[in-house]
């Protein structure tokens, strides 16, 4: 009978572990830069989402052109770049949400969406980060700064991509241009 109960107890918990990861991207907010609205995925229904993990601070920084470039070329047809300021990694995301709205509009001309500074790795990531490594696998967490998760309309996560790869190399440009709708 111990045996038995246990064998239930471990399908519950597996059953309960699936259901709190289920669905999609389109469960989760994250509050705006601005601080005055929430960002609700959900807002972005139909279209491809190219979350990334910024820091003002880091080698990768002038990602920051390539992902307005993006922004600028695909919006149109169903694109949008959403910036997560992080301090995670290096310290390199010091600033206050003010100054790093102010630098990424001084420096690279960013208008595309930017969240709250947020934590996106280990046990305090938010809750975004922990769904897409449960959906892509363990290797989908940001390990530094300017990582790359992909999210069709659907809200489904269909590709990460690495700090090191540039938001407008052919890799990245070929996954967002097969789930644009437009």
């Amino acid at each position: 009978m111990q045996k038995i109960c246990s064998v239930v107890i471990m399908f519950v918990g597996i059953f309960i572990t699936n259901v709190t990861f289920a669905g999609s991207s389109h469960m989760f907010t994250f509050k705006s830069i601005n601080g005055e609205e929430n960002i609700k995925l959900s807002d972005f229904s139909g279209k491809a989402v190219l979350v990334v993990n910024t820091a003002s601070r880091c080698g990768f920084t002038s990602q920051y052109d390539g992902l307005q470039s993006l922004w600028e070329k695909y919006k149109d047809r169903g694109l949008v770049v959403l910036g997560v300021p992080s301090n995670d990694f290096g310290g390199q995301e010091p600033g206050t949400e003010k100054e790093i709205k102010n630098f990424c509009t001084v420096n690279f001309n960013v208008n595309f969406p930017m969240t709250e500074k947020q934590v996106v790795s280990g046990k305090s990531a938010h809750p975004f980060y922990v769904w897409a490594a449960k959906e892509l696998g363990a290797l989908s967490k940001p390990r530094w700064n300017f990582f790359k998760i992909l999210i069709d309309g659907d809200g489904k996560a269909v590709d990460w991509f690495a700090s090191n790869t540039s938001p407008t190399s052919p890799k990245v440009i070929s996954a967002i241009e097969s789930i644009l709708p437009n």
